[in-house]
């Protein structure tokens, strides 16, 4: 997978945690109905992509959260960049090169994947196993992995608030390929125009359709 279509979205599986830990047991169903209740999210994010044997390559932004399956990152840095989903496609464009790649909304495919609960309908324990939770400076950080394996990663370790909001979320790949983002400056239910999510393509850009 190129590291352009890496993106965020699913979490852990607390199958087996739940009766073991009853505290850890009570903050996942908390930052369930957080995330559930909302509409539309937003948040400013700082992405750290860390492939095998390269430099790691720092972007940050905002992004946008529309239920169902709308989602906008919109890069400060590198500025102009975009990904964006309608709910059917998947639009990436790159300023630098004046391009827009169009996919399938197939996030299942991409290391973004565990980010895609806040899409949908959280429920840790159909996507997730093995959970493990301990304390953390930021609240509790949850380590866990993918319950089926067909996605592109095998570990997935995300920080929660005493405010049940998600704060951290890092992904490691089977590769050992690590993407880890950070959020701030949450915005619960913040109205959304629906044009956010609808790409334009920028003049004289060039368009390319990923194949599946």
């Amino acid at each position: 997978m190129r590291p352009g279509r890496i993106i965020l979205i699913g979490f852990v599986s607390l199958f087996s945690a739940f009766a073991a830990d009853p505290g850890l047991d009570s903050t996942l169903k908390a930052v369930e109905n957080r995330y559930n209740r909302a509409k539309t999210l937003q948040v400013s994010f700082h992405e750290a992509y860390t492939p095998p044997g390269k430099p790691q390559r720092v972007e940050a932004g905002t992004l946008l959260l529309r239920k169902p399956g709308r989602m906008r990152w919109d890069y400060s840095q590198p500025q102009g960049k975009l990904f964006i989903s309608d709910g059917k496609f998947l639009w990436l464009y790159v300023p630098a090169d004046n391009r827009a790649e169009k996919m399938k909304f197939q996030l299942t495919e991409d290391m973004r994947a565990p980010l895609a609960f806040l899409l949908g309908k959280l429920n840790f324990d159909k996507e997730f196993r093995n959970i493990v939770g301990q304390p953390d400076k930021d609240g509790t950080r949850i380590t866990a992995e993918p319950k089926t394996d067909n996605l592109p990663y095998s570990r997935v370790e995300f920080v929660v608030t005493a405010e049940n909001r998600i704060r951290q979320v890092k992904v490691t790949g089977f590769d050992e390929a690590v993407l880890d983002f950070s959020f701030d400056q949450e915005q619960m239910n913040p109205s959304l125009d629906s044009k956010l999510f609808q790409f334009q393509v920028p003049p004289g850009a060039t368009v390319v359709e990923a194949s599946q």
